[in-house]
């Protein structure tokens, strides 16, 4: 699949012409970095904006910032508990939910765990899987629905088998890029297996790699050597939100489905990451985790 845009253009380049007055998007870390800049730009081209962060009040925060139409929303990813109010708050709702972009993510340099899980995991991975698959209710099938699911080409620094399933604490020689990578091997697997279950219901499915971005949170926590590589060769946040817009807006990838994206196009991720075997081991396992914590 061939497009004119390059690997530089913005959010707002991507989104030209495009009217989305009517499609409700929900949005995950809205507050800040692509998050926000995804917000901004959505809610500019007429889109009504579910924007979701840790609180209440820094959603709020966001959505003032930006006007247009949007409804904050408290979602820690961190807190399965958290994301089980927020499922309930969006069914409750009663709007239909057009687009989800699972954009938020942590990069931590040390191991922290929540859940007993690795917090990589649990925040970019299973929260998200949770509250996508909590959700569906409220995705209209038939209807041009799309999911798009952030991942990042460091998943290529996941573990060999991709995601260490007898490893999911972090404490067997934990090692901060291993267990990013690992959380990104497993969100690109989540995207094919949701793919793979909604492909008769209309909905499409995908997940991208933004690019190496030079001025985001995540970039804080990194050793500084990389800090200063990043934010000294990176993409801007415009243009490191465009991809995950294309994906959610761009009439050309209306059907396309279970890829994975880089610069607006579509990529081969690593062969962990087309694992599908694994992905159903862990979607699998993802539901003993959220029904040991939560509940059924």
């Amino acid at each position: 699949m061939k497009n004119s845009l390059t690997s530089r253009a913005t959010a707002e380049e991507v989104l030209e012409d495009i009217d989305l007055t009517g499609k409700t998007v929900l949005l995950t870390g809205c507050n800040s970095g692509l998050g926000f800049e995804t917000l901004r730009v959505l809610t500019k081209h007429g889109a009504h904006v579910i924007a979701a962060a840790r609180t209440l009040q820094t959603a709020r925060e966001a959505c003032a910032r930006v006007g247009g139409e949007t409804t904050p929303l408290a979602c820690d990813l961190s807190d399965l508990a958290s994301v089980k109010q927020a499922i309930a708050s969006v069914l409750a709702s009663g709007r239909a939910v057009d687009r989800v972009i699972a954009n938020a993510g942590i990069v931590l340099p040390r191991l922290e765990q929540c859940h007993g899980l690795e917090k990589q995991f649990a925040v970019n991975y299973l929260g998200h899987f949770m509250l996508i698959n909590g959700i569906l209710p409220a995705i209209p099938p038939h209807a041009g629905a799309r999911i798009t699911i952030v991942s990042s080409a460091a998943h290529k620094r996941a573990p060999a088998a991709g995601v260490e399933l007898d490893n999911l604490s972090g404490e067997r020689g934990f090692s901060s890029m291993r267990a990013y990578g690992q959380s990104n091997v497993a969100r690109i697997l989540f995207a094919r297996a949701l793919a793979r279950r909604l492909s008769g219901m209309g909905i499409a499915v995908n997940a991208l790699h933004p690019g190496v971005i030079g001025a985001t949170g995540i970039v804080r926590n990194l050793i500084p050597p990389l800090r200063w590589i990043f934010r000294r060769l990176g993409k801007t946040i415009a243009q490191g939100a465009a991809t995950q817009c294309y994906l959610a807006a761009h009439p050309e990838v209306a059907d396309v489905t279970g890829k994975y994206f880089s610069d607006c196009r579509v990529i081969e991720p690593s062969r962990a990451a087309q694992d599908d075997a694994l992905g159903e081991r862990l979607w699998s396992v993802s539901e003993q985790l959220i029904a040991r914590h939560t509940g059924p």
